[in-house]
């Protein structure tokens, strides 16, 4: 028997003046998305934003609908965007925050396992990863760098492919 183990690393910031500017920029663009969340029945409100090499910002917030699996959290509806519209202009950085007015977050919220799977096939489709951050509105910031701190044992069957 061989015994592994997986160690995480990323940055914790107490608040996002800490960040580069371009960083905290992201954060704000995020909150701006989450504004346009439609969550009517979690009441729980998300917002993404991606910063493309080009500078060009890409927003997306979670749509829930009365026939619950035909919503698309806020990661997605921007990664989904960016696959559509902008596929050769590189996603630098995505940001991701959360409100909800039924109980306070106090830690950074961070994305679904299918979000996470879209992030890492999209990363490894431009073949660079993706700055995350994880932002907190009344709380911490956390930068993760690489989607392979989040699932270091991704689904990827080179096979798919052709």
């Amino acid at each position: 028997m061989t015994e592994h183990e997986i160690k995480v690393s990323f940055k914790e910031y107490n608040t996002i003046t800490e960040l580069d500017p371009a960083d905290e920029k992201l954060c704000e663009q995020a909150v701006i998305a989450m504004k346009n969340s439609h969550s009517p029945y979690s009441k729980f409100r998300v917002g993404a934003a991606l910063r493309l090499k080009s500078g060009k910002i890409i927003l997306g917030s979670n749509q829930e609908n009365a026939a619950y699996p035909s919503g698309l959290c806020a990661e997605r509806v921007a990664l989904f965007h960016w696959g559509a519209n902008h596929p050769d202009d590189p996603i630098e950085a995505m940001a991701v925050t959360a409100f909800t007015e039924e109980f306070p977050i106090l830690k950074p919220v961070t994305s679904c396992g299918s979000c996470l799977q879209v992030l890492a096939e999209y990363e490894r489709k431009q073949g660079t990863p993706v700055k995350t951050i994880l932002y907190c509105l009344d709380g911490p910031t956390w930068v993760i760098n690489g989607i392979e701190t989040f699932l270091p044992f991704l689904f990827f069957e080179e096979r798919l492919n052709g």
